[in-house]
């Protein structure tokens, strides 16, 4: 069965967790609902090899990217992740378009700085109540990522987003979908927020037209 039939007309949520918590997706395939599921673990060696900000790959160069987006991601591309800027919300927007650029030739997404403020209230209440997804749809997002709980604002840029982006395309969805969310080109725009508590940071990645 073709993944788009099994996924339609209902809701994603996901999951790529840290030591204490699972992180989630949720949202759809081009437009299309999800099943709930969890997700792997955080990727290992965030800080190890990857591509040059000029393109995708190592050493690839914006030529590498001339044809547009590369049908499937550059296996195992692990960028070295950007400095930051000193505002999480742009660190977040900015590392997922690294994926994207450099690992996929995807044009980038827009900052959704309208959305931001709701997406920082719907980590809030997610955390407060430790549960993904609770009020999915809040911020008039068609998909969402979470990461529940994890050590540091940093934490989440550079390990919690390493993590979905290398679960890869494939099918079960389940198994897939955060880096599906994050890839899609149906989205032009995503909204990051983040919530801070005793538990740890609390980010979900909302998503858009």
């Amino acid at each position: 069965m073709k993944l788009n039939a099994m996924l339609l007309g209902l809701t994603l949520v996901l999951g790529c967790g840290d030591s204490s918590a699972d992180d989630d997706a949720d949202g759809g395939n081009g437009g299309d609902g999800g099943a709930n599921a969890g997700a792997a673990g955080p990727g290992a060696g965030a800080s190890g090899p990857g591509a040059g900000a000029s393109g995708p790959g190592a050493g690839g160069g914006a030529s590498a990217c001339s044809n547009g987006p590369l049908a499937a991601p550059i296996a195992g591309c692990m960028p070295t992740p950007l400095a930051s800027t000193g505002d999480p919300h742009q660190d977040c927007v900015d590392r997922i378009n690294q994926f994207r650029w450099e690992c996929q030739c995807l044009p980038p997404l827009q900052r959704w700085t309208d959305g931001e403020a709701c997406t920082d209230q719907q980590s809030a209440d997610d955390q407060a109540t430790n549960s993904a997804h609770g009020n999915f749809g809040a911020c008039g997002e068609n998909a969402q990522n979470s990461c529940p709980n994890w050590g540091s604002e940093t934490d989440v840029v550079n390990g919690c987003l390493q993590a979905m982006w290398d679960e890869g395309p494939g099918e079960p969805f389940e198994e897939h979908g955060h880096y599906i969310n994050m890839s899609n080109l149906g989205y032009t725009k995503v909204a990051c927020g983040f919530s801070t508590s005793a538990e740890g940071v609390w980010a979900n990645q909302n998503f858009a037209p």
